[in-house]
């Protein structure tokens, strides 16, 4: 894989005691380093055009406004300093360095994955929340779509965070040519992603939500995958695909219930490889959350080690009865 990453996203001063802090990104390089001596790329920051493309323009302008006096709360869960304006655009041009790598002729052994904070997920068209101030995979999505020699019309954006996308299902819900789809934990912030979100008048059926019980794991995200990703990406058949790379829902991560291990997510990395690899579509991943400092490190190395060659073990046993139910009801809602 290819690394990118950029120095100012650590300064981005959220306080010790914060969760998305910046120790997450050392950890990150740190076991990178010890294990698999990988290389970096900057990238640029992105652009204000490229923030427009998929945020409110005066909502951009209360973003650097805010940063530039000083930072402060913006809400409960998610502060600022002055460098928070930096980082944030250089979050966002990493995604969209992940994308255009991808498309630019990524074989398999040179996927990009960008590694920058603040997170992006939950950043919606016109509000910061979430540990979030721009949403960098659906900036990157929509910059591969706008780039007039990317070849690309089609995207989808396969958020596995533990949390629901709110930002990235509000900013595509209308957009027939952006597919979203999300599993994650039921009542867990942000409260949104029910089964019966599925898309906007001209968009139907392009946002896929599995809000599964706390308590699924490795089993319950493949079946997710291998039964409902899966076909629907037959249907939708997409030109890129952008993985919004949370890893919260480790069985180590401190704040879910969620038991995907390790090696589970190598699984999914190695389902997602396949399915981009059938419809010839370029695969970027964006770091999201993930706030074990240890189970974050060693999840983002097992991707890595599936690119450079690992053959992860697939799980074997069976759904568990409540998320198979939740899973039927997907399978429902969107006729696959």
């Amino acid at each position: 894989m290819r690394f990118g990453y950029r120095e100012v996203c650590l300064e981005h001063d959220t306080g010790p005691r914060h969760p998305e802090n910046a120790d997450r990104l050392r950890a990150i390089r740190q076991a990178l380093s010890k294990r698999h001596g990988v290389a970096y790329r900057e990238g640029e920051p992105a652009s204000r055009a490229a923030i427009e493309a998929v945020h409110d323009a005066d909502y951009v302008d209360d973003v650097e406004a805010f940063c530039a006096d000083g930072g402060g709360t913006w809400d409960a869960d998610t502060v600022a300093v002055e460098e928070t304006w930096d980082a944030a655009l250089a979050a966002a041009g990493l995604a969209c360095w992940a994308v255009e790598a991808a498309i630019d002729g990524a074989d398999g052994r040179a996927t990009p994955f960008s590694i920058g904070r603040p997170p992006g997920h939950h950043a919606e068209i016109d509000e910061a929340m979430g540990f979030c101030f721009f949403n960098n995979a659906a900036v990157a999505a929509q910059r591969a779509i706008d780039r007039a020699d990317s070849g690309v019309d089609r995207a989808v954006v396969f958020d596995w965070d533990v949390h629901h996308g709110n930002g990235t299902q509000d900013i595509f819900y209308d957009h027939e040519d952006v597919y979203y789809a999300s599993i994650h934990e039921q009542g867990l912030f942000p409260g949104t992603g029910d089964v019966l979100e599925t898309g906007g008048p001209n968009a139907r059926k392009t946002i896929l939500n599995a809000p599964l019980p706390g308590g699924s794991g490795d089993e319950e995200y493949a079946a997710f995958v291998d039964d409902l990703l899966d076909p629907a990406m037959e249907r939708f058949d997409p030109d890129i695909f952008v993985v919004s790379a949370g890893f919260d829902a480790h069985r180590n991560d401190p704040i879910s219930r969620m038991r995907v291990s390790t090696e589970g997510y190598g699984h999914l990395t190695s389902r997602v490889r396949a399915i981009a690899d059938r419809h010839d579509a370029p695969l970027a991943f964006v770091l999201e959350g993930g706030y074990g400092l240890d189970s974050l490190s060693e999840s983002v190395g097992m991707v890595h080690e599936v690119f450079d060659g690992r053959e992860p073990v697939a799980p074997d046993e069976e759904v568990s009865s409540k998320a198979g139910r939740v899973l039927s009801d997907v399978r429902d809602a969107h006729d696959l």
